[in-house]
């Protein structure tokens, strides 16, 4: 009796391989999709994560590197000269556009000091809000496979349970050889989807909160820089 129990189980033991690869390429068509869909955008999520974490770091390090340059005691002529011909960002762009305006309105035979202070924040205001829409581009992107990735992936887990029970059915057979290999590839559908889903969750709260930082120290420079510009533009008034 126990040789033959023994021996039936042995047949009922699962054959097949149930690596990764084998999941996917037995899965049912709608699973193969969602999960293909899932491991694209798994990929793009880490080329955009890798992507801003060079982008913030190097920002940081040019404004820092703008700002001990700033506060050396140069004269804005001069430094303005430096930067103008030179593709800027962060602050030494902020300072360029300011300086622009200063320059444009201080030419000609009447110079155009009346709104001066206005124009020029409004100069400042529009290039912080071209340099964060450079600095939160994409950022979207990781927000919206945050919170939709492991959804997709439930649904992929969803219809391959569906299929599972339906082959169950037809075969009438609820022998765990059987069950095992469907339930498996439907779970792998909700694997993939948390594994898109938490490192852009993850990675789109690091980079909103260095966006943030980033945009209060730009905003916190072109409130001095105004102030500076204020006092010379009262003094030739």
């Amino acid at each position: 009796m126990i040789s033959a129990a023994f021996a039936q189980t042995e047949l009922a033991a699962p054959n097949g391989d149930i690596s990764f690869l084998s999941l996917f390429l037995e899965a049912h068509i709608v699973v193969q999709l969602v999960m293909v869909g899932l491991m694209v955008a798994s990929v793009w999520c880490w080329a955009i994560i890798v992507d801003k974490a060079i982008l913030y770091a190097r920002t940081r390090r040019q404004m820092n590197r703008f700002e001990t340059v700033f506060w050396s005691g140069q004269s804005l002529e001069d430094l303005y000269q430096t930067l103008s011909n030179r593709s800027n960002h962060a602050m030494a762009a902020l300072f360029v556009a300011a300086m622009r305006e200063w320059k444009r309105s201080h030419e000609g035979a009447r110079p155009a000091i009346h709104s001066l202070q206005q124009r020029i924040d409004r100069v400042m205001n529009v290039t912080i809000t071209r340099e964060m829409e450079r600095l939160e581009g994409r950022l979207l992107v990781l927000a919206t496979v945050g919170s939709a990735a492991p959804f997709i992936g439930l649904f992929g887990t969803v219809w391959g349970i569906m299929t599972a029970f339906q082959a169950i059915a037809a075969s009438k057979n609820t022998n765990l050889a059987v069950v095992a290999p469907g339930i498996a590839e439907a779970l792998f559908a909700t694997a993939l989807g948390l594994l898109a889903a938490i490192p852009a969750v993850i990675a789109y709260n690091k980079f909103s909160g260095e966006s943030g930082k980033l945009a209060s120290r730009l905003e916190g420079f072109a409130d001095e820089f105004s102030a500076i510009l204020s006092r010379q533009i009262d003094e030739r008034m």
